[in-house]
């Protein structure tokens, strides 16, 4: 199908059908919220700790011995995350250990990545 094939050419706006999806249509914060969240998970290495988290509780030490990468880069990433509420942390001791925030984003990375390897098959 090529681009003129796709545009619509008409002069009538269906007015009944705009107003309902003006009405739908979330508020501009909350929006501009869900592309921050978006965002946060744009990196890979970010994708990569959520992926570590999805069932593991780990410190930054642990994180970066799997990722193959330094504790300060590592823990930038962690920083980013716990500011956009994506991941937690507890003290144990010495050791602050890292997990998934909330049930809702594990859905939400889980549901990511079968979508990926449906699409891959």
């Amino acid at each position: 199908m090529g681009k003129k094939e796709m545009m619509c050419d008409c002069e009538v706006i269906h007015e009944d059908i705009v107003e309902k999806a003006k009405r739908d249509m979330a508020n501009e914060d909350i929006l501009l919220n869900i592309a921050d969240f978006y965002k946060a998970l744009s990196d890979s290495t970010r994708i990569k700790i959520i992926n570590l988290l999805d069932g593991h509780e780990l410190c930054v030490c642990d994180i970066s011995v799997v990722l193959n990468m330094t504790k300060s880069a590592v823990s930038h990433q962690l920083k980013n995350l716990r500011e956009m509420h994506l991941i937690k942390c507890r003290r144990d001791g010495k050791e602050i250990l890292y997990s998934l925030a909330d049930n809702h984003v594990k859905e939400v990375f889980e549901i990511s990545m079968e979508h990926i390897l449906e699409k891959i098959k």
